[in-house]
């Protein structure tokens, strides 16, 4: 007769086994789990109704050998039909009971998983885009991406399967070990007596195979990074220019031929690990009927009594063998959640201060200007904006880096043009960083409408200044959402008179999908000069009060300049303007220039009187700028 329940060596058995064992001898930071408890308080009462259900499911699988020996010495043994037929009803009826309550256990279960998912990655989403610009210019991607995906799904596992397999095989245990123990102790002494024999192969086998997942797992990622580099557009362009199509193949086919192997290793060592334990359930059992038939045999026990110690039996090693591994479980768990956490520890360095004003309002009242008042700013140290651990390294440096700029202070009014000029490395990016608030500086004030950019809401300066860079990022979406990006209630004759604006409509318009068209990864689908002038239609229909343009024209064509150039001439209309120029028509259309060196302004005033005074701009115009009015 086979005994109800998992067979030892099944999936109970398996839980956990994948895991890094060296994870339970790591400590958790003080106060984690106060925070993992704040995060499940929402579902406290989910998670009551849940343990409620894992411990009715966990009797009711108790109860199930005891009916049998009931069925057999009451009713079989006794020959009374009515008891037979009784009994089996109430065995079918808790099968159906057990089946409900396992349904009801994994809806339950879920409720609580993908909404603590959605939880954990909301939050964690929400504030990795508060970030400072040099967080993103460190951390990896693919770590930031592990955080929302894998470690979150570690964390959620805390309250769900994890929570459950403890509380479930605790239960079980208890419920099968008390039940054993009044059937026939001798026979439960005995059959613990097996427990090592059964579980210490298990934790052998264990740690083989989590080595060899944790091989496993390095192998997929170094495969998958190849596609990741080698998929993207960029990528493949780099590769079809200079790589060998055989040669990146026999490159693949090398890391994929060594997730093979690895594969192929560790499904030998999980049936061996299987069939081992499957080997030493059937023993046990084996023994229990042996020694349990002759007990039967000479009266000391009836013949049901033998059955049920049997099915008690592959009950209870399933979850002795999980429990072993109990603390792995656990800690696997919560180190998942404590690396998020992790993540919403790192303050950002640009942060809304409360009750920020909004800018709006001043730049309505007074315009516009924009000044820079002895600004000092210095490039935060790798400790300040990152993790190690999604930089891939042991430690993050501590060194302060040199200050970028020193005492800035200049200018604009209200609807003037500012160039900045000076050599590479000046500090030109960093004033415009400073503008649009990507940092702070580290002395004195950046302020636009006489508003101290520290003190103004985010939301506001969003609204009030727009940028076009030297790179214009377009995202994989149609035209039409690249733009709504700037304002999404924009209507399509807003976005039709925006690329009108920024000389574009015709192109867009010759396209067969219009507005609609996808304009691929990263805007690949389109020339530079036409990403770039989308760029300037989506920084039109935001409408900004303060343009700050990045070199905007630096890597294009003459042909696809000139256009950039009108359209950028139509941008800067009625706006202040912070132009890093690089062309002598932008230096000379400047109400200003500010020359920076080394982080200092060294010369201010038009391009007339700059070059009537000498020094480094007439330096940078006879080397930079002469020869492009000569070729022109």
């Amino acid at each position: 007769m086979a005994h109800p329940g998992p067979l030892p060596g099944g999936n109970p058995g398996m839980r956990g086994f994948s895991r890094d064992r060296d994870v339970a001898r790591q400590r958790l930071a003080p106060g984690t789990l106060r925070r993992i408890l704040a995060f499940a308080h929402p579902y406290r009462g989910r998670l009551a109704v849940f343990l409620v259900l894992i411990a009715l499911s966990a009797a009711v699988g108790a109860v199930t050998p005891w009916l049998f020996q009931r069925l057999i010495d009451d009713g079989i043994t006794a020959g009374r039909t009515g008891t037979v037929v009784g009994i089996a009803a109430v065995v079918a009826g808790l099968a159906v009971v057990s089946a409900v309550l396992g349904v009801a256990e994994r809806w339950v279960s879920a409720r609580i998983g993908e909404g603590l998912i959605h939880d954990l990655r909301t939050a964690v989403f929400d504030h990795v885009q508060r970030m400072p610009l040099a967080f993103f210019s460190r951390a990896k991607t693919g770590a930031l991406v592990q955080r929302l995906n894998g470690d979150v799904l570690g964390a959620q596992q805390a309250f769900t399967s994890t929570l459950s397999n403890v509380v479930s095989n605790s239960l079980t245990v208890v419920f099968v070990l008390a039940a054993m123990l009044t059937m026939s102790w001798q026979l439960t002494l005995l059959s613990l007596v097996l427990v090592p024999v059964f579980v210490l192969p298990a934790r052998w086998f264990g740690r083989r195979i989590a080595a060899i997942t944790r091989e496993s797992y390095e192998l997929n990622a170094d495969a998958s990074q190849t596609m990741t580099e080698r998929f993207n557009v960029a990528g493949a362009h780099l590769v079809k220019i200079f790589g060998d199509p055989v040669r990146e193949s026999a490159a693949y086919a090398e890391q994929t031929g060594r997730v093979r192997d690895i594969g192929v290793k560790r499904a030998l060592y999980s049936t061996w690990f299987r069939i081992g334990l499957t080997t030493v359930a059937a023993v046990a059992t084996a023994v229990v009927y042996g020694v349990g038939g002759l007990l039967a045999i000479r009266g000391e026990l009836t013949v049901g009594v033998v059955v049920a110690l049997a099915a008690y039996l592959g009950r209870l090693y399933g979850p002795l063998t999980a429990m072993s591994n109990v603390q792995v479980d656990v800690m696997t768990a919560l180190v998942s959640f404590e690396r998020v956490l992790e993540v919403l520890d790192l303050e950002p360095m640009v942060a809304e201060k409360p009750g920020a004003t909004d800018l709006r309002t001043a730049v309505a009242a007074r315009g516009a200007s924009l000044d820079l008042e002895r600004v000092g700013f210095r490039y935060p140290s790798a400790d300040e904006v990152s993790l190690a651990s999604l930089e891939s390294v042991a430690a993050l440096g501590r060194d302060a880096h040199a200050d970028t700029l020193r005492d800035v202070t200049f200018h604009v009014p209200a609807g003037a043009m500012v160039a900045l000029v000076g050599p590479s490395g000046a500090g030109k990016t960093t004033i415009s960083q400073l503008v649009t608030r990507m940092y702070d500086p580290t002395r004195g004030a950046v302020r636009i409408a006489g508003q101290d950019l520290r003190d103004v809401s985010a939301a506001s300066l969003r609204d009030t200044v727009g940028v076009v860079s030297q790179e214009a990022h377009l995202f994989h979406d149609t035209i039409a959402g690249n733009l709504r990006f700037a304002r999404p209630d924009a209507t399509d004759d807003d976005i039709e008179r925006a690329l009108r604006a920024a000389h574009v409509w015709d192109l867009v318009a010759s396209l067969p999908d219009g507005i609609h068209t996808v304009v691929g990864d990263r805007g690949y689908r389109l020339s530079g000069g036409e990403r770039q002038r989308l760029a300037i239609a989506r920084l039109l229909l935001k409408a900004p009060d303060v343009v700050v343009l990045d070199e905007a024209t630096a890597h294009l064509d003459s042909e696809s300049e000139a256009a950039v150039q009108a359209a950028l001439d139509e941008a800067l209309v009625g706006r202040t303007s912070l132009v890093i120029a690089h062309r002598l028509s932008t230096v000379r259309q400047a109400d200003l220039i500010v020359v920076v060196e080394a982080g200092r302004v060294v010369q201010t005033g038009t391009h007339v009187d700059l070059l009537a005074s000498g020094g480094l701009y007439a330096d940078l115009y006879r080397t930079q700028f002469a020869p492009t009015a000569t070729a022109a």
